[in-house]
């Protein structure tokens, strides 16, 4: 088994420095030796063979249990070779099974039913809301933030991505807005307090999420303007002159495109702008991560553009404007893994040493997977008519300068 766990890391680590100490205690080499020196070791035999056999499902698996060690360096050190140089490029012929097999069980494993839509949402994000206060920004943000240059701190970088959200939306005074997956309710409070929109209506299936929302809404003296709803996107009812919908999508499931996009073309005003912003592979169709489907968000799935403009088109909606945020998303992992291992110590009271070491794994693998595996965030502009939006970009300018105006008055 060392023989083949050899041949297998050395086929494809041709840089950095890796130490990988086998169940026996034979120590490999791996590498040119640059870069932060990582040595892992397996604590049993058991272990080491599953890591050959599946390592996207169980690297995180074994790191989460405490079977495969990080004894020097980081797993994200570890995570940054191994997916810098090609892990999971699946070269055996157990690999291209498993990669075949998972790409054709994607629609069995995302049948996002309402029923399955609430459950999937309670296990993420239905957890201890401390610990998300340990590593997000003050306004609880918990999608791809927005660098507008590489010195932004999160915070800034947090308002920057609501900024140029609200300036896609042409968001006016008056406005009805729907938001779909509003999270904690940041987007909604800008969407009021600073972009002038009439009333926010702001949907979500966590009762956490929605529970804080309202508070924070009252505490604002919003809860006029505001309104957050238990509600799955298939039960809204009435016109929006503007929907927006921010790292909700990846949670939709292949199998029901159709049913967002036609529910959203259902619920939207003749001449109305929609603005999807979601997380997204910028290669061919393929399968999410089998740990993070597992372990973080069972039903989801990172969407290729060729999954999502037919069910779009399918809807009579518009493609106006499509913008691909490369990398960003990767620096604002960088910033909350850095603020999770700070305050490790606090999520461990919260929970225990697994809950922490997956959570590791998690935010380290998702930051390295955006650096080296072209996974992306696709902000897709939609209408029902051409004439909605203005013909060139010009107006995201004017807007945005507008909204750092009103930010200063708002503050």
């Amino acid at each position: 088994m060392n023989v083949l766990l050899a041949k297998g890391l050395g086929s494809f680590i041709k840089t950095g420095a890796l130490t990988v100490i086998t169940a026996s205690g034979q120590r490999l080499e791996f590498g040119d030796g640059s870069g932060t020196h990582v040595v892992l070791r397996f604590v049993d035999r058991r272990a080491q063979f599953a890591f050959l056999l599946d390592p996207e499902l169980y690297f995180g698996e074994l790191f989460t249990d405490g079977r495969l060690v990080a004894e020097e360096g980081t797993i994200f050190d570890a995570l940054n070779i191994f997916l810098r140089e090609g892990l999971y490029a699946k070269p055996s012929v157990l690999s291209r099974f498993l990669d075949r097999l998972r790409f054709a069980k994607r629609k069995l494993e995302q049948r996002n039913s309402a029923s399955a839509a609430r459950r999937n949402v309670e296990h993420h994000y239905d957890i201890d809301e401390k610990i998300y206060g340990l590593f997000l920004d003050e306004d609880w943000q918990y999608s791809c933030a927005y660098f507008e240059n590489a010195d932004a701190t999160l915070e800034q970088a947090q308002l920057a991505k609501k900024r140029h959200i609200a300036a896609k939306l042409l968001v006016a005074p008056g406005q009805h807005v729907l938001d779909i997956g509003c999270g904690w309710g940041g987007l909604a409070f800008y969407l009021a307090e600073t972009a002038g929109a009439g009333h926010v209506t702001g949907i979500s299936l966590s009762e956490k999420q929605i529970a804080l929302a309202r508070t924070r809404a009252i505490e604002r003296k919003l809860q006029n303007r505001i309104s957050f709803e238990l509600q799955d996107y298939r039960d809204v009812q009435g016109q929006f002159d503007r929907i927006v919908s921010v790292g909700m999508f990846e949670h939709v499931g292949l199998g029901f495109y159709d049913t967002f996009f036609r529910a959203c073309r259902a619920r939207l005003a003749e001449d109305g702008v929609m603005l999807l912003h979601t997380t997204g592979n910028m290669g061919r169709p393929s399968y999410t991560n089998p740990w993070v489907v597992k372990y973080i968000f069972p039903g989801g799935h990172l969407p290729s553009l060729s999954d999502i403009l037919p069910s779009i088109e399918r809807a009579g909606l518009i493609v106006t404007d499509i913008e691909v945020l490369r990398l960003h998303y990767a620096s604002t992992l960088r910033e909350w893994r850095q603020r999770f291992m700070r305050r490790r110590a606090e999520a461990a009271a919260l929970y225990d040493e697994r809950f922490c070491r997956m959570w590791e794994f998690y935010l380290s693998m998702a930051e390295t997977a955006f650096l080296w595996e072209n996974i992306a965030v696709f902000q897709i502009q939609l209408a029902r008519r051409q004439t909605a939006v203005p013909l060139t970009r010009n107006y995201l300018s004017e807007a945005e300068d507008n909204l750092r105006k009103a930010e200063g008055e708002t503050h």
